[in-house]
């Protein structure tokens, strides 16, 4: 396939996997901020771009976060990183896999992966994705807890937060629509943190 094919099979594929949903200007400007063109990073990177798009088709590299409403690829800027630890998008799977005990959630996530759906780090790695995941468990647990409401808790309750918080950017209208909804940042930072204010 030619590079004009690859990146139109590559939209369709994004589309397939996220719906397609409309990314307005203020989209575009979030994506812009937060994320690289892929042309661009190729580039930078002195990768071929064409190669960079046959290996996200094949399921062997993430596929790009967004598209911008002009069609642009917009990935993280560490997108290679995972590949290079790993010793080459050879054995990436398997590194990947590696990190966790059970195997089909590490399936599971690698599925997540590939699609490139964890715009929801700041950085991608095996380490943030199972930090997260016990980040979320435990906020949406909190409540549950039996000294819920004390000082102590809240002072617990907050630094999870916090701790989330540093792990996830900002999230944009688009997410919401892809996601069916409500993000994490919505329910386990904004509205834990408005629900349970922090003492003064």
């Amino acid at each position: 396939m030619s590079d004009p094919e690859l990146k139109a099979r590559l939209a369709e594929r994004f589309r397939e996997v996220n719906g397609d949903h409309p990314m307005t200007a203020a989209d575009d400007a979030y994506v812009t901020a937060w994320f690289t063109d892929l042309e661009d990073l190729c580039r930078a990177a002195g990768r071929d771009t064409g190669r960079v798009r046959r290996l996200m088709l094949d399921g062997r590299l993430p596929l790009p976060g967004y598209l911008r409403s002009d069609g642009v690829e917009m990935v993280p800027s560490d997108l290679f990183d995972l590949a290079d630890q790993a010793g080459g998008v050879d054995a990436l799977e398997e590194w990947f896999l590696a990190h966790w005990d059970d195997r089909a959630t590490a399936e599971q996530e690698w599925g997540s992966y590939l699609d490139g759906q964890y715009v929801c780090l700041r950085s991608v790695t095996p380490r943030t994705i199972r930090y997260k995941d016990a980040l979320v468990t435990a906020i949406e647990a909190a409540p549950q807890e039996p000294d819920a409401g004390s000082p102590a808790w809240n002072h617990r309750l907050h630094a999870l937060i916090d701790e989330l918080d540093a792990l996830e950017p900002p999230f944009t209208a688009y997410d919401r629509l892809r996601f069916g909804g409500p993000v994490s940042r919505d329910r386990c930072i904004d509205a834990m943190r408005a629900r349970y204010p922090r003492p003064a």
